[in-house]
């Protein structure tokens, strides 16, 4: 999976387009989860953060050994290991070429990937934020366990609010909409779907105003 991430990716840097990247952790730990086995939420969430750098050390490695320039940076000072995350020191290197991956959600417990994503977007001046999942798009409702469930081509900020479709959460959606940042959710395991994606392509459902 790895491996087949970073082909993708580095097909975007060869066609000039920066990117940054916003690692999740759920694979290994999730504060919520944690949280409802009876761990502290702050604890769970800082496990979280920790998890996140787990997985953006072995996407750099993915990267690196596909010849890709990448920065790790997390939220959490972690000396020796990742740099700490800087606004400016990113927009160089993404200017210069290199992926950033951004590590440790925004580094306070109580806040999602998905806004993490969304607040580095807006701190980095992207275009569009990606979010990956497992499905193409957002739905009505869940379709894996709902055969009626309608997929969304285009929703504005305010309909996904309304219709409670929980692609993302509030915090997230506020923020984008507050920043007027576009988002579109696709199929990370579509083949190509990233690369369509950035040619203009349609794949998944945009977000927008």
């Amino acid at each position: 999976m790895l491996d087949q991430l970073a082909l993708e990716i580095g097909q975007l840097v060869g066609i000039g387009v920066q990117v940054g990247l916003v690692v999740g952790g759920g694979n290994l730990f999730r504060g919520a989860a944690l949280n409802a086995a009876g761990l502290d939420r702050v604890t769970g969430d800082h496990m979280g953060m920790l998890a996140t750098v787990m997985n953006a050390l072995a996407l750099r490695d993915a990267l690196e050994r596909s010849n890709i320039a990448t920065q790790a940076m997390s939220s959490i000072p972690m000396s020796g290991v990742v740099e700490h995350y800087d606004r400016r020191k990113a927009i160089r290197a993404l200017s210069n070429g290199d992926v950033v991956i951004f590590a440790a959600g925004t580094g306070n417990p109580f806040f999602t990937t998905d806004s993490s994503a969304c607040l580095r977007g807006i701190e980095v001046k992207a275009d569009v934020v990606l979010k990956a999942t497992k499905v193409d798009g957002v739905y009505s409702a869940d379709p894996v366990t709902d055969p009626d469930a309608v997929k969304y081509d285009v929703l504005t900020y305010d309909e996904v609010l309304d219709k409670k479709l929980g692609v993302m959460d509030l915090t997230a959606i506020c923020l984008v909409r507050d920043h007027d940042m576009p988002v579109r959710v696709f199929n990370m395991a579509q083949r190509g779907a990233l690369l369509s994606i950035v040619r203009g392509g349609d794949e998944g459902t945009l977000i927008q105003a």
